[in-house]
């Protein structure tokens, strides 16, 4: 099955004073149970597949993110109103029912996981090869966007160590990164805090061009599996001094 995204995504870094005001994903602390916020946008490519479910819902007081997968597959997106400097940390929790069996981000197959965080960076078109070039050129052509030309996945998955950095089965443009792996943790939150531009480089072998967006997700339509992830307090925030 094509991975939503996946077929959206067939400079210098910026350095960011700590006083700068960066744009922000929708913030769904306060928000009531429901849909998601206003900027928040359900993106399911493949319409045959079961979409994931996503809502607000109360966690301890607070609104979170809930996305529940049962076989399915979908992304909820936001595109930020100003592009975040890739010098920027990303900060975020997240929880999840239970890791999905055989996740492992060597085979279309297996390219299922308990959760997933998209990170957008628009690489400029002339650091791309003339193949991905058209690639990306007839993906907007076809969905009318300017669609991201590279994206760092933070997963939560089974298989592959934590750690583990490698391309998505799909499309080379994407670069997965496994930050949990396993039941280990499951049920709780898990804070992550990420140096985007190191990941970049590590994932990419180059310096990170800006930020244009951000996408969250958890996907079993390969498994057949279910999953309910939960997320929270996602924030870009100046490194550190």
């Amino acid at each position: 099955m094509i991975r939503p995204l996946i077929l959206l995504l067939t400079g210098l870094l910026v350095a960011l004073p700590a006083s700068a005001t960066m744009s922000q994903p929708p913030a769904v602390a306060d928000a009531p149970p429901g849909p998601p916020p206003s900027g928040w946008v359900h993106t399911q490519i493949n319409e045959d597949t079961t979409p994931t479910r996503f809502s607000v819902v109360r966690d301890h007081g607070e609104g979170v993110i809930q996305a529940r997968s049962e076989a399915g597959a979908s992304s909820l997106v936001h595109t930020l109103s100003a592009p975040v400097p890739a010098s920027a940390q990303l900060r975020w929790r997240w929880k999840v029912s239970n890791a999905v069996p055989g996740s492992d981000m060597a085979h279309k197959a297996t390219d299922d996981y308990a959760a997933r965080v998209y990170v957008f960076f628009d690489l400029s078109r002339d650091k791309l090869s003339l193949v991905d070039r058209i690639k990306i050129d007839a993906a907007r052509t076809l969905w009318g966007a300017e669609l991201p030309t590279a994206a760092l996945c933070y997963v939560w998955g089974t298989k592959n160590a934590i750690g583990s950095i490698g391309p998505n089965p799909y499309t080379d443009r994407v670069r997965m990164i496994v930050l949990e792996r396993g039941n280990a943790r499951s049920g709780q939150w898990v804070m992550e805090q990420r140096d985007l531009a190191a990941d970049f480089k590590a994932a990419f072998g180059e310096d990170a061009p800006p930020v244009t967006g951000i996408a969250l997700g958890a996907d079993t339509d390969n498994t057949g599996a279910e999953v309910e992830a939960r997320f929270a307090d996602i924030r870009f925030e100046a490194p550190a001094q």
